[in-house]
């Protein structure tokens, strides 16, 4: 049982219904054992109850079936939420590079295998407490030896169950964690396709894959047999138990030791009271790959140390922007420095491109200004307010931001250039050089982009450009090469459209081409890191 998982409040109020319905199923199973026991010896009006109970019986597995599927939906809908909730609080950083394939598998695939455990093994766990108590007592009024073999032979099936669910606990989380890292791998490939494509490293990396599923595929198997034979093991074992309450109940009835109605009752009651221990056994390895995924959900959910910094909250109001200020920042990925005591300062309506290698850190001081990547050292000022200590949203909305790579949302043009905000949609598409194209497009504003109706490179850059006009009130833009991987005529629209972006606002560029560095005023060289101003203005 994982008290991790019973902590959150659907899954407590879903297993309280659980123990409801399993003392009602309790109470029909009794009931159904005694009116089998007296319809047998011949009892006048027995067949009435065997009727009502096996009515009961019915209506309460068709109550518990639709109790179970709308609650298992619900839990996992929460968890999802909670789940997508805390990684959109981390911020892009966070999410950036594999963790996003592995967060995509544990929202998917990780949080459906809780059906498992939410939808067999602790409905289970319920009737596994309730019914063998319920049988116990009526076993006692009844017959006491029977009722004491049973109770001594009952725990032998957890017992045996727990023996075997260390083994098969183990085997799941490695078999998860081999599922967790396919997905991370797969979707990172499938991102980088082209440039793997572009330098003939396409093959290696379908090998990695094949490789990696072969792994998956082979815990899956040894997980797979270790639940068979500990099934088998179960099954036999719960024979065995009815068999000591069986034969010793036969040989007493035929001394006369019990009655007839005495003996049928025992019988029929004795395999009721295993029958729970068994399906909790055989449902147990069907719930572990979902806790296992469960345990990477509330590492996400909980602010684990390992999972992640979050960004932080709201400390007071954000100051009216005046300039932006980097003190000695310094940011490392691993054993990679990104930034080494990176100081620059940007004062209102200053324009500055940054240059420099691939891999230099142009990207990453853009990301620490966005707060999508917190440095290991040094500060970032916001008009004199630690951008630590000030609330992201809020610095968000001053910024007009134009991405190397924009993301496309499954919707219309205008839903894309807008992203929900209160915008002049066709004033900004105009402005950044987009409205001929969305104009030629089947429906205009309203096309739907997707499969059917994707757009070019350039096209893209302009509609991303066209979001940050959007941003009329924004004096700070960031820009990171906005003319990346464009043909000539695309580049030339993007470069004049943000011209005119850039005009009257603060600006931080990152360009790899000569193309946007007369719209700004000085230029820094970024090199390994380091800091090196080329051009004052």
């Amino acid at each position: 049982m994982n008290r991790d998982l019973l902590r959150v409040a659907p899954v407590r109020r879903y297993f309280l219904a659980l123990a409801s319905s399993a003392l009602v199923l309790a109470g029909i199973v009794v009931l159904q054992a005694s009116a089998l026991a007296s319809l047998v010896t011949g009892s006048r009006g027995a067949l009435v109850w065997v009727l009502v109970a096996v009515a009961l019986r019915v209506a309460h597995g068709i109550g518990a079936g639709v109790l179970r599927s709308r609650a298992t939906a619900g839990i996992k809908a929460h968890l999802r939420g909670e789940l997508l909730e805390a990684a959109t609080a981390r911020g892009p950083g966070w999410l950036a590079g594999r963790r996003a394939g592995e967060l995509a598998t544990l929202a998917g695939r990780g949080i459906d295998g809780l059906d498992g455990f939410l939808g067999g093994y602790l409905p289970q766990v319920a009737l596994a407490v309730l019914v063998p108590v319920a049988v116990l007592v009526r076993l006692a009024f009844t017959d006491l030896a029977s009722a004491i073999t049973v109770a001594v032979t009952l725990p032998l099936l957890p017992l045996l169950g727990a023996l075997v669910g260390w083994q098969t606990a183990a085997r799941t989380r490695t078999q998860w964690r081999l599922l967790s890292r396919l997905g991370g791998h797969f979707l990172d490939m499938v991102t980088g396709l082209s440039t793997l494509r572009a330098f003939g490293r396409d093959r290696a990396q379908v090998d990695a894959v094949r490789e990696m599923a072969e792994r998956y595929r082979s815990a899956t198997m040894r997980t797979l047999r270790l639940a068979f034979l500990s099934a088998l093991v179960l099954e036999l074992v719960a024979t065995l138990a009815v068999a000591l309450v069986a034969v010793p109940v036969g040989l007493r009835l035929l001394s006369g030791g019990i009655t007839l109605s005495g003996a049928l009752l025992v019988l029929i009651l004795a395999p009721e009271a295993y029958l729970p221990l068994r399906a909790m056994g055989t449902a147990f390895h069907a719930s572990q790959e979902g806790l296992a995924a469960f345990t990477d959900v509330a590492a996400v959910t909980s602010g684990a140390p390992n999972a992640g910094p979050a960004p932080a909250r709201v400390a007071g109001r954000l100051p009216a922007f005046e300039s932006l200020v980097f003190d000695r920042v310094s940011v490392s990925y691993g054993d990679t420095v990104a930034l080494r005591d990176a100081s620059l300062r940007l004062d209102a309506g200053d324009r500055v491109a940054l240059v420099g290698p691939s891999g230099g850190g142009k990207s990453t001081l853009l990301a620490v200004a966005l707060g999508f990547v917190r440095p290991d050292s040094g500060r970032v000022l916001v008009s004199g307010a630690d951008l630590s200590t000030v609330d992201l949203a809020e610095w968000w909305a001053r910024i007009a931001w134009v991405p190397q790579q924009p993301h496309l949302f499954a919707a219309t043009v205008a839903d894309n250039i807008a992203l929900g905000a209160d915008v002049d949609v066709r004033a900004a598409a105009r402005a950044a050089a987009a409205d001929d194209f969305i104009a030629r497009l089947p429906d205009g504003y309203s096309t739907v982009l997707g499969t059917a109706h994707g757009l070019s490179s350039g096209q893209a850059q302009r509609l991303a450009v066209a979001r940050a006009f959007g941003r009329v009130d924004a004096p700070l833009a960031l820009l990171d090469e906005p003319t990346a991987r464009l043909d000539p005529t695309s580049e030339a629209a993007v470069v004049d459209a943000s011209r005119r972006l850039l005009a009257g606002r603060t600006a931080l560029v990152v360009a790899h081409r000569p193309a946007l560095l007369s719209a700004v005023d000085r230029v820094v060289e970024i090199t390994a890191g380091r800091l090196r101003e080329l051009v004052a203005g």
